[in-house]
C-alpha cells in the first residue's frame, strides 16, 4: 500500500512539475527564470531535507556546496563544452568530495557544535573565493565566460559572439512554444524543463532513500543517536553517507544555476543562502516529502514577485478607495512588501513555526482532516 501511495505520489508531482507554466500563469511567476528557481532550489531543499529532516543534523555551511558546484560548471563551460551534461555530472563529483572532507571533520561533533563547524567551512569557502582563490574564481566580479576560452569540444562561433548554454543542440534559454491558454500567454522554455525533470528524479531518489533500509537507519539516528551507540552500531557512515549526498544535491543544484545563467559568484556561498535552504525545508515542513519543495517554492515567489510591489502597485490595488483612507492604506503596508518583504516573510515564518510546527504539509494535512470530518458529520447527520 505504501508503494501505491508513493507512485501515486510521483506521478501527481511530476503532472504538477510538468504543468507548472499553466499552473503559475494566474499568480505572475510563469516566466521561464523563475520556474527554474522553483525546480532548482526545489532540488537544494529536497538534498538538505535528507541530512536535517530525515537524520537531524542541522547544517548551515550547504551553500559552500551550491557555491563549489557553479564554480565548476562554469569552468567546464570554459573548458571543455557548452553543453550542460558534462557541467552538471562535474559539479555533483567535486560537490560530493568537497562535502566528503567537511563532512569528515564536522561529523566529529554533533548538535550546535556541528552547525558551527559547518557555518566557519561555509565563511571560509566564502572568503576563499571572494579573496584568495581569485585566478579560479575571480574573485568579487564572479566567474564568467570569455570569447578566448578554450571550449575544446566546441566548434568556434562568429567573431565577438558569446556561446549559450545548451543540451545536445537545445539552448536552454529558447522558449520552444508560447502559445495563449485561457487567455495567459505562456512561456515553455527548455531550460526550465531540464531543471523539472531533474526536479522529478531528485524527488524519486528522495522517495527511495526515505523508504529504503537506509533512511530507516537515518530516522533512527534522528531518534536516538545514543541509543544506537549503546547497541554497537557506528553511526558515523550514516551520517557522513547522508552529508555528502546532501552535499551533492546542492552541487547539482549549483551546477544547474550556472547552466541556466553561466556566472558563478561567491555571494553563493555566503551563510545567508545557507540560512535559507533551513528556512525553507522548516517552512514546508522537516522531514516529509514534499515539504522542502513547497519551502522553496514558497519562499523564492516571496524574493521574486512580492518583494516588487511598491507603493505604485498598493495605490493602483485600492484606488478605489477615498484618497485619505488609499494613504493610509498604503503607509501600513508598504514596509512590509518590496524592500521589506523580508519582514513579511519573518512574520510568516513566526506563525508557521508557533502555529503549526510541521510546515506548510502540516497545515495542508489539518485541513484535509478538518474537511474529511466534516463530511462525515454531514453523513451521520444526514442517515439519522
Amino acid at each position: 500500500m505504501s508503494i501505491m501511495k508513493d507512485r501515486m505520489l510521483l506521478i501527481i508531482f511530476a503532472a504538477f512539475v510538468l504543468a507548472a507554466p499553466l499552473i503559475f500563469a494566474p499568480t505572475g511567476a510563469a516566466y521561464p527564470d523563475l520556474l527554474q528557481r522553483f525546480a532548482i532550489y526545489g532540488i537544494f531543499a529536497i538534498g538538505f531535507n535528507i541530512l536535517f529532516g530525515l537524520t537531524g543534523y542541522l547544517s548551515f555551511g550547504h551553500a559552500a556546496f551550491l557555491g563549489v558546484g557553479s564554480y565548476a560548471a562554469v569552468w567546464m563551460f570554459k573548458l571543455l563544452s557548452m553543453n550542460i551534461i558534462p557541467a552538471l555530472i562535474l559539479s555533483v563529483i567535486i560537490a560530493g568530495v568537497f562535502s566528503l572532507l567537511i563532512g569528515y571533520i564536522s561529523l566529529r561533533r554533533s548538535g550546535i557544535y556541528f552547525s558551527i563547524l559547518t557555518l566557519a567551512f561555509a565563511q571560509m569557502s566564502y572568503n576563499l573565493a571572494y579573496s584568495v582563490l581569485t585566478p579560479l574564481t575571480n574573485g568579487e566580479t564572479g566567474l564568467q565566460l570569455r570569447l578566448d576560452d578554450a571550449r575544446i569540444l566546441d566548434t568556434s562561433l562568429a567573431a565577438g559572439e558569446l556561446p549559450s548554454t545548451n543540451l545536445f543542440g537545445l539552448p536552454m534559454k529558447e522558449v520552444f512554444w508560447n502559445p495563449t491558454i485561457l487567455g495567459y500567454e505562456l512561456q515553455f522554455n527548455w531550460g526550465y524543463y531540464v531543471c523539472a525533470l531533474l526536479l522529478i528524479l531528485s524527488f524519486w531518489i528522495s522517495i527511495r532513500i526515505f523508504r529504503s533500509p537506509f533512511g530507516l537507519m537515518l530516522r533512527a539516528i534522528k531518534t536516538n543517536q545514543t541509543r544506537l551507540n549503546y547497541t554497537g552500531i557506528s553511526t558515523r557512515p550514516y551520517t557522513l553517507a547522508a552529508f555528502v549526498i546532501s552535499g551533492m544535491f546542492a552541487g547539482l543544484a549549483g551546477g544547474l544555476l550556472a547552466s541556466m545563467d553561466p556566472l558563478a559568484g561567491a555571494e553563493r556561498m555566503q551563510w545567508t543562502v545557507g540560512g535559507e535552504v533551513v528556512l525553507m525545508v522548516v517552512l514546508g515542513g522537516m522531514g516529509t516529502l514534499i515539504g522542502p519543495i513547497l519551502g522553496a517554492v514558497f519562499i523564492k515567489y516571496f524574493e521574486n514577485i512580492f518583494s516588487k510591489i511598491n507603493e505604485g502597485v498598493l495605490h493602483g490595488w485600492v484606488a478605489f478607495l477615498p484618497e485619505w483612507l488609499d494613504n493610509i492604506f498604503v503607509t501600513i503596508v508598504s514596509p512590509f512588501v518590496g524592500k521589506g518583504w523580508h519582514l513579511t516573510l519573518g512574520a510568516l515564518f513566526m506563525i508557521v513555526v508557533i502555529f503549526l510546527p510541521g510546515g506548510l504539509v502540516d497545515g495542508a494535512k489539518r485541513i484535509g482532516r478538518g474537511i474529511t470530518g466534516a463530511n462525515r458529520r454531514e453523513a451521520k447527520a444526514g442517515k439519522k
